[in-house]
């Protein structure tokens, strides 16, 4: 009897979006990210599609990521790009990537909002890049903004986020989706992001964020 053929590898189930949907996504962002009087959940979602686009990083991938991952030009110095640090996958793989300079100016804002955000904290600010904007609600209690995010929370600010935006522009545009993932694979399957190189762990202190003004 012939052996049964191997089964392939299944596709992503849901429909990616093309590019020119991704990009619109990123400039969206990355515009109403820095008006004045920008939301601070609308500036993350600026920061998390910004190195979503510029490394190619899931939710868990993003979640990793600590200030000290950061390389970016102060604000004294010319608009320029910077780099990040992503631990990749299961396996944590460690890979250092360009971040272009559009998402470096995002960054800086975004640096300077998580201090606020994190001012009434007790103790030290969180490592990670990445913080809760709002006082949330766990098993009754009550958690300040300012703590690092889960993915649920990132989950739930990119659905708000669709929501709004959808009902905004109407039958102006199409929908956008309501998963994440369907814009980061077009990022990828582009090849719009940086591969980046392997790196180790940084050691403390080696690639820390210039100041945010």
């Amino acid at each position: 009897m012939s052996e049964t053929p191997s089964t392939p590898v299944a596709r992503y189930p849901r429909p990616v979006v093309d590019l020119t949907e991704a990009e619109w996504v990123w400039r969206e962002l990355g515009v109403e990210a820095l008006r004045p009087g920008s939301k601070p959940e609308v500036v993350r979602l600026a920061v998390i599609a910004g190195l979503t686009r510029a490394t190619g990083a899931r939710y868990g991938d993003l979640l990793r990521v600590r200030v000290e991952d950061l390389t970016v030009p102060d604000d004294a110095a010319r608009a320029g790009e910077g780099t990040v640090v992503v631990r990749h996958g299961k396996h944590r793989t460690v890979r250092s990537h360009r971040v272009p300079a559009e998402v470096v100016l995002v960054l800086r804002h975004w640096l300077a909002v998580r201090l606020e955000l994190a001012a009434e904290l007790e103790g030290s600010v969180p490592r990670a890049l990445l913080l809760t904007v709002h006082h949330t609600h766990d098993n009754g209690t009550t958690v300040s903004s300012g703590l690092p995010i889960t993915k649920q929370g990132l989950v739930l600010s990119w659905r708000r986020f669709v929501h709004r935006t959808n009902a905004r522009y109407g039958a102006t545009r199409p929908p956008l989706p309501t998963r994440f993932e369907q814009v980061r694979r077009a990022w990828i399957e582009a090849g719009v992001t940086d591969p980046g190189r392997e790196s180790g762990e940084p050691a403390a202190g080696e690639a820390v964020a210039g100041p945010a003004k």
